[in-house]
């Protein structure tokens, strides 16, 4: 408890042992149909829960990181965001995957500038690392999309891991669940440990493993495992997104509410349900189409997070949220450093 008040976080009271054995309950449930069902898990998560937790991430990360995500910084964010989109919304060609690199490395590249604009050392390492990245990127495109595609299920390991140091006690069993599921299950997983259970492959199997299996293993029996891997994640980081940081995260809601007044309350899950309803029906009709289109709206999403967590990981975000709720004292403000 004294670590989280000497680094200004506040103190979360009262939540006894319900976050770690939700997660628990959560992780089992989701390997049981990630394993039955590989890709009917991914596909109807996705079109359930897709949207939705768009919405709901966009509403926390806005509301928990206001003191960075705010002014040029976060409108220059946008508009490079926004041409990723359009290059997901144009027929897919290599001028367009190529695009969407360029800007994704650009959105890093900007976050670091903004964070490290006064260490010229780090900034110019850091330059050098995205450099090198982003020419591996260019080389291998499909892997580059097969690595993205799956790095955006483990990033709420750092959300978590965040939110987490304003525990006063349990802190330790509460990461070591996360890493758990975000890192053991999957590493398991990929190592066969659960063949026996894993369904057999189907053409929906087939078709979905293209997306979520490097190239190299495309032919093998080890993309089904990649597949089973994808299911198990995206259902868990709907568990972290639609129930745990709205329910645990209030203050992050409150801070959001007060820069978009217009999605208060009930609003935002209207919002997130609604547009799901929708797009529910075109996935019904056209699946390629629906997750075309969904890919695209999910961007600002997708995208938004990187520089935020590059920022997190540096120690250089001076994100600040005022907090209400169940903590321990008044007018503790957060910090991410």
């Amino acid at each position: 408890m004294a670590s989280a008040q000497a680094a200004g976080l506040p103190v979360v009271r009262g939540l006894g042992a319900a976050p770690v054995v939700g997660f628990v309950c959560a992780a089992a449930v989701a390997l049981v149909a990630a394993l039955r069902l590989p890709a009917g898990t991914a596909v109807i998560g996705l079109a359930t829960f897709g949207i939705l937790h768009n919405v709901l991430e966009l509403r926390y990360v806005a509301g928990r990181f206001e003191g960075v995500l705010r002014g040029p910084f976060l409108r220059l964010l946008g508009l490079l965001i926004t041409g990723i989109v359009v290059c997901r919304l144009l027929p897919p060609s290599t001028v367009t995957r190529t695009g969407e690199i360029l800007l994704a490395y650009g959105l890093l590249g900007t976050a670091c500038v903004h964070a490290l604009r006064s260490r010229p050392p780090l900034l110019a390492a850091s330059a050098a690392v995205l450099a090198a990245a982003a020419g591996t990127s260019l080389a291998f495109p499909a892997y580059h999309f097969v690595v993205l595609t799956h790095l955006h299920n483990i990033v709420p390991l750092l959300f978590l891991w965040e939110w987490s140091r304003r525990l006063p006690h349990g802190r330790a069993t509460f990461r070591a669940v996360q890493c758990g599921w975000v890192l053991l299950v999957p590493a398991l997983l990929m190592a066969g440990v659960f063949d026996h259970w894993l369904a057999a492959g189907t053409a929906w199997t087939d078709r979905l493993s293209a997306a979520y299996t490097p190239p190299a293993w495309l032919d093998s029996t080890v993309s089904l495992r990649f597949v089973a891997v994808f299911a198990f994640l995206q259902t868990m980081h709907y568990v972290v997104w639609v129930w745990f940081l709205p329910r645990y995260a209030p203050d992050a809601t409150r801070s959001f509410e007060r820069r978009v007044p217009v999605l208060r309350g009930w609003r935002a899950w209207a919002l997130g349900l609604g547009v799901a309803a929708a797009l529910a029906s075109l996935f019904a009709t056209d699946y390629a189409q629906g997750k075309a289109l969904y890919a695209a709206i999910a961007s600002y999403h997708a995208y938004l997070e990187f520089p935020v967590l590059l920022m997190l990981i540096l120690g250089l975000g001076p994100a600040r949220a005022p907090i209400a709720g169940p903590v321990e004292g008044k007018n503790v403000r957060v910090s991410t450093g």
